[in-house]
């Protein structure tokens, strides 16, 4: 999402005139687009912003701006916190930015605006080569689970029309864009109880649907969903859509039912485990991944060991584990920070541990195979090297020429790691490319 929100602000930057620069040097604004779902990602922010002071002090023209969560958590903490500052403004109001930028001294744009402003407010403007795009289909989240910050940095679920949503994509597809991932902070929950359900399928599916049959779109993916939406209709969607990835990031947070209760997480271990056999029952080749969090208040070592069970009995083959840090204006931040930082980072490296397990495991079982891989661009090392990610979210390297981009070719897998695949990509004497299915 906040890669999403920085493409809006370049585009707009750009219609207005200015010229993005990969060279901060020469910048005459620099923007932080910052998250706070996590105190590290905050302490990284405010280092920078620090570090661009001193250019400030050299150059009083110079211009610094703190977007995006941190900037609707913080709000004017941050003036106090860095005086450096120009700008802040949340990810509600991110379309003021270019009045914002033309006015003198210290500016705070945070809180609800008289309405949302959705992706389709400004043009899009695509980089070179790009094949890939975010597509937001909604902001804001209902749910309140304890330890998250995003109900009060983004507000409420807010949903936008289906029409534009697929005229946006319509657009992208125009535009050389051959798979989108749709965006919400609960993405099945598109439409919620605003939208009617057809022929027993949900708002989400019905627009699933609708993309699966647009011209030039290959792939679809989707970012994230919550178990509690998981619908019977979307995992029927996963089979029957030949676009839709078999791919599926489901976030569990914890194994334990006594600590989900904690969380205001309104699922049970048992609840993840029946998505995960719908799903391999309906796709056998999806990847799953999921999100898991370690030392949440009151966790025991009993709870802990109900998570790592439940990841080891899901066999998911990837996994983010975070070890919790308790965020200002949440339920949580309230509760006694009972687990020690050490014990914490003993949890969070055992599930590392499985994690790298688990997807070398999973990697394995591609060696000599040919997956479909959509050629995304140059890898960052090695002299023709491309990269590009299978439709269950593999990423492989192999080698390719720039006219590729853009294009799905078979490439048979020569070697494995934990996070990445290798391979050759296969053709035959004609030149074409053969896709073993």
């Amino acid at each position: 999402m906040n890669e999403r929100d920085s493409e809006m602000i370049s585009s707009q930057l750009q219609c207005a005139g200015y010229e993005l620069t990969d060279n901060e040097k020469i910048a005459d604004v620099v923007i932080l687009n910052t998250c706070s779902v996590r105190e590290q990602a905050e302490i990284k922010a405010l280092g920078k912003a620090g570090y661009l002071a001193r250019r400030k002090r050299i150059n009083p023209n110079f211009k610094i701006g703190i977007v995006g969560c941190m900037a609707e958590n913080f709000g004017e903490k941050l003036f106090k916190l860095n005086g450096a500052i120009d700008f802040v403004i949340g990810p509600k109001r991110l379309h003021e930015l270019v009045n914002v930028l033309e006015s003198n001294g210290q500016s705070l744009h945070i809180g609800d605006p008289q309405r949302q402003h959705f992706s389709h407010d400004f043009d899009r403007k695509l980089g070179k080569n790009k094949c890939t795009a975010f597509l937001s289909i909604m902001h804001g989240c209902n749910m309140r689970c304890t330890y998250c910050v995003v109900p009060k940095t983004r507000g409420n679920e807010q949903y936008r029309p289906m029409e534009d949503i697929v005229g946006e994509a319509e657009f992208l597809a125009g535009n050389g864009i051959r798979e989108i991932t749709l965006l919400g902070q609960i993405v099945n929950n598109y439409g919620g109880r605003l939208m009617p359900m057809i022929d027993g399928k949900t708002p989400f599916v019905q627009l699933l649907e609708r993309l699966n049959v647009l011209p030039g779109i290959e792939r679809i993916r989707y970012m994230s969903p919550h178990p509690q939406n998981f619908s019977d209709d979307l995992i029927l969607a996963h089979k029957n859509l030949s676009k839709l990835c078999p791919s599926v990031h489901l976030p569990i947070q914890s194994g334990s039912n006594r600590i989900l209760a904690a969380m205001r997480r309104p699922y049970t271990s048992d609840r993840i485990l029946t998505i995960v056999a719908k799903l391999r029952k309906a796709i056998p080749s999806v990847g799953i991944s999921t999100d898991i969090i370690v030392g949440y208040p009151g966790e025991t070592e009993k709870d802990f060991e109900e998570t790592v069970a439940l990841f080891d009995i899901a066999k998911f083959n990837m996994a983010f584990i975070f070890k919790y840090s308790p965020r200002e204006g949440t339920r949580s931040a309230e509760l006694v920070d009972d687990v020690e930082e050490s014990e914490k980072e003993r949890r969070n490296q055992i599930l590392l541990q499985r994690v790298q397990k688990a997807s070398l495991r999973y990697h394995q079982q591609f060696l000599g195979k040919t997956m479909e891989v959509l050629v995304e661009g140059h890898a960052r090392r090695g002299t023709d090297m491309m990269f590009g990610w299978t439709p269950n979210h593999c990423k492989v390297l192999f080698k390719a020429s720039e006219n590729d981009i853009g294009k799905i070719s078979p490439v048979q897998i020569d070697s494995s790691t934990t996070t990445i695949l290798s391979g050759t990509v296969m053709k035959n004497a004609q030149g074409k490319s053969l896709v073993q299915r």
